[in-house]
């Protein structure tokens, strides 16, 4: 347990914590709005972290407070979502209490340094990180895998965003130096370690979005909407050849959907080889699909990419839901601080991660 966090928690509730979790947040390298559709992904885990500290309070409220905010969000157990920023914290409270771990009210104090709204999966870690410490309060036991499934639930059934499982499960079985290569169909996972001298860098664009504004779940209808045309169980695993009779956009969703799938499997295949050329070369063709054909890009994210290469990433593209937030490229470790400077240089709106 994080004993700053432990010392504050008791400063303000007047009793200790009875249970912590610390969870990573996430970047993916490669395979964006597939993990809804069977695909495979490689996500890795990022150097920034959310922590909660928990402990009953013997009211029928949740009283939740956050270093990031000001004032402390006090909800009754089992309130529905509000748009309130505490939802992801009161979604996995709800779900810990179905599962037996918890009863009656909480406090909750939560730390971090993910930021929101950069496609780093923030809200995955805070769920998950709840959960966990939900489940150590409890004495209970529940294998990660199982535990990302329930975090998942949070997101599409308390929330309403529509996500794949890839976050939640990246958040919770990857390790520092690792890439996580996850088929989403049968949850199978492979980890694979980056080769010496690879270097991932996440750059906020300093375009900042929401997944609850209505455009990623645009998206997932419209994905979904093509899988139903073309009678398949998973739009990944569709013909690329099936989709000429479908309507634009749907057509050009199902495009992307289709060979970001493919580009996914071949970039598991350059990194188990060390290839960073051929990696890199795969990036770059996944941010013109996901710009393009998905339409999920913004003209500073475009640029920064593009710069990102010209100034000597092997390879970049627009990571996380889409619509602002975070890059991630591939660079070689002996040319990333002179690379860095002169991208935010470039972009003076931009920071790294």
């Amino acid at each position: 347990m994080s004993q700053a966090l432990e010392i504050q928690f008791e400063a303000i509730y007047a009793r200790a914590p009875t249970a912590s979790a610390t969870v990573p947040g996430r970047v993916n390298l490669i395979g964006e709005h597939i993990d809804y559709h069977g695909g495979t992904v490689l996500p890795i885990t990022l150097d920034k972290t959310v922590t909660v500290v928990v402990a009953p309070n013997d009211a029928p409220s949740h009283r939740i407070r956050s270093e990031g905010y000001e004032d402390e969000s006090v909800r009754v157990v089992n309130e529905p979502a509000s748009g309130d920023w505490s939802d992801g914290v009161m979604g996995a409270l709800a779900k810990a209490g179905e599962l037996g771990w918890i009863r009656g009210g909480f406090d909750v104090l939560v730390s971090g340094n993910i930021p929101g709204g950069a496609g780093v999966s923030s809200s995955a870690a805070l769920i998950t990180a709840v959960l966990r410490a939900a489940r150590a309060h409890g004495k209970a036991e529940m294998d990660q895998k199982t535990l990302a499934l329930k975090a998942r639930e949070v997101e599409n059934d308390y929330i309403g965003v529509p996500c794949g499982i890839m976050d939640q499960m990246a958040v919770g079985l990857a390790g520092a130096g690792e890439a996580l290569a996850l088929d989403t169909v049968s949850l199978e996972t492979e980890v694979i370690t980056i080769p010496d001298g690879w270097r991932f860098v996440t750059v906020h664009s300093g375009v900042s979005r929401k997944l609850t504004d209505g455009r990623y779940e645009a998206r997932f209808i419209e994905c979904k909407d093509a899988a139903t045309a073309l009678e398949a169980e998973y739009l990944c695993r569709a013909e690329l050849g099936d989709i000429a009779a479908l309507p634009d956009p749907l057509k050009a969703r199902a495009r992307h959907v289709i060979t970001e799938h493919q580009r996914t499997l071949a970039a598991i295949e350059a990194l188990k080889r060390g290839n960073a050329e051929a990696f890199g070369g795969l990036m770059i063709e996944s941010h013109a699909s996901y710009a393009g054909d998905f339409a999920a890009s913004t003209p500073e994210i475009d640029a920064l990419t593009k710069d990102a290469v010209a100034l000597g990433a092997l390879g970049s593209r627009l990571t996380g839901g889409g619509f602002g937030g975070c890059t991630v490229s591939l660079v070689m470790a002996d040319k990333v601080d002179g690379w860095l400077e002169a991208l935010l240089a470039r972009h003076p709106k931009a920071w790294l991660v």
